[in-house]
């Protein structure tokens, strides 16, 4: 059975054990929405957190945008999803173990560095796009993506892939996507050792709440600065976010990190993490029913495609469409914030899941800007509380030696879902055109939580997460 945290193995960041609490009494504090904001390490990490993903999601849709408006091609779209999830997939057990064994802030740190250098080369890049010399790598890596478009664009073969900049961008995302899956599985496993174990709960919807609140303004202020100003800008922009991060975080005090101090080897330690995860089936079961959701009823990589062919717009909408996802789960997130800690949370992320597939449907279906948008705030709002019952139930069951090498499971799982439902969207919108693709992958979500529920029925009977897991 999975062995539960215990409360008094932390420290706050003052050095302070937090007070236990007999159960009797936990019950009667009155709920506090602001727990996790009491402690100043968290005030300043949330603060950085917010500024880096503002960058990313910045950069995330003027690197669409560019991409799309240089090939027209729904596989280079697709492609953009490959890219980021590259790294993630090859890179996250090594990250998490490091995170395990040395000091997560000081990996924060240097990540954001490496994202930062990766940003101003991106900005550089992208101005001097007409002046890059077409040397014969980039020649070949441009006939090798158009090669591959060709197999899939059936239906809108009207494609180009001759612009030198294009591989180079490709290249640059990669090695941006190296630095942030270090950063990621570092910050996952780092922002729980900055609260007390009470306000767990409380710093994961907080987080997610941040992550919100960046895919709102990050989409929105990304199509403005594309429209008007243009790509260099915002990539400059995310480079900022990065460093500005880099100082939030550096006066935060160290806290007590569990390490691991096993003499296992280096391999061992890598796959224990995963070990840990399939042994957990309350784990195992939200992660699958989130990784696939999302794998398949995304449609987060088509909206340039959505924008300009079936609405008819430009990138101050495509700006307003990746933001109204984000704007339903930031709502989402306050109320469950300021709600008490849900009673049955299994059945809550079931019928959540089932939700999100439905409006991915009809959005799929729909040919009204503003119905669009309506329907991608309530796939946002959806996911939002997935995502919180997730986060919680994840650093809710692991123990702070084992948080690393969890979090980069969960974020090769997790963090995956994303670029790889990007990619799956482009090729199968390749195939069979956008609104098929999205409409079919809003049915797969919808069949997704029927097998899980077939497959784990414990994944109902999940209560509380304001208590121990197991």
């Amino acid at each position: 059975m999975p062995r539960p945290i215990d409360p008094k193995s932390y420290e706050s960041p003052e050095g302070e054990r937090p007070s236990v609490t007999p159960p009797i009494e936990l019950e009667r504090r009155p709920h506090d929405p602001y727990a996790a904001f009491r402690f100043g390490g968290f005030r300043l990490f949330t603060a950085g957190n917010l500024l880096s993903i503002t960058g990313r999601l910045m950069l995330a849709v003027a690197v669409e945008w560019e991409i799309y408006a240089r090939t027209h091609s729904a596989t280079a779209l697709g492609l953009v999803g490959l890219v980021i999830a590259t790294p993630v997939v090859a890179l996250s057990l090594p990250a998490g173990h490091l995170a395990d064994r040395f000091s997560r802030k000081r990996i924060i740190l240097v990540s954001q560095i490496f994202s930062a250098l990766a940003s101003i080369a991106l900005a550089f890049v992208s101005w001097k796009h007409l002046a890059i010399p077409p040397i014969a790598p980039i020649r070949g890596a441009n006939r090798a993506l158009a090669g591959i478009a060709r197999i899939f664009e059936l239906h809108h073969p009207v494609f180009h892939f001759d612009d030198a900049s294009i591989p180079l961008i490709y290249l640059l995302v990669l090695i941006g996507g190296v630095a942030r899956t270090f950063s990621w599985t570092a910050r996952s496993a780092f922002f729980p050792t900055l609260v007390s174990r009470d306000a767990f709960s409380n710093a994961v919807t907080w987080t997610n709440s941040v992550f919100q609140i960046g895919s709102v303004v990050g989409p929105a202020v990304s199509g403005l600065l594309v429209a008007y100003v243009g790509f260099p800008f915002v990539y400059l922009l995310d480079a900022l976010c990065a460093f500005s991060f880099f100082l939030l975080v550096l006066p935060i005090r160290r806290t007590t990190q569990v390490r691991d101090r096993t003499e296992a080897s280096t391999w061992k330690s890598l796959i224990a993490g995963v070990r840990f995860v399939f042994r957990r089936k309350v784990i195992l079961a939200t992660i699958t029913l989130d990784l696939f959701a999302v794998l398949l009823g995304g449609a987060t990589a088509l909206m340039p495609i959505f924008a300009d062919q079936i609405l008819h717009r430009g990138p101050v909408a495509l700006g307003w469409m990746r933001a109204a996802p984000a704007v339903g789960a930031f709502a989402m997130a306050m109320v469950v914030a300021h709600l008490p800690p849900m009673k049955q949370a299994g059945k809550t992320l079931l019928w959540c899941v089932t939700g999100f597939g439905i409006a991915t449907i009809l959005f799929g279906l729909s040919k009204a800007f503003w119905l669009s948008l309506g329907l991608l705030f309530f796939v946002g709002a959806f996911d939002s509380v997935s995502v919180i019952i997730r986060g919680s139930i994840v650093q809710l069951v692991t123990p702070d030696e084992m948080r690393g090498r969890v979090s980069s499971v969960n974020n090769i799982f997790i963090g995956t879902s994303n670029e790889f439902g990007a990619l799956e969207s482009g090729l199968t919108a390749a195939l069979f055109g956008p609104v098929i693709s999205v409409v079919a992958g809003g049915i797969g979500t919808i069949l997704v939580v029927l097998a899980v529920t077939l497959r784990w029925p414990q994944t109902r009977k999940i209560g509380a997460l304001d208590k121990n897991l197991r």
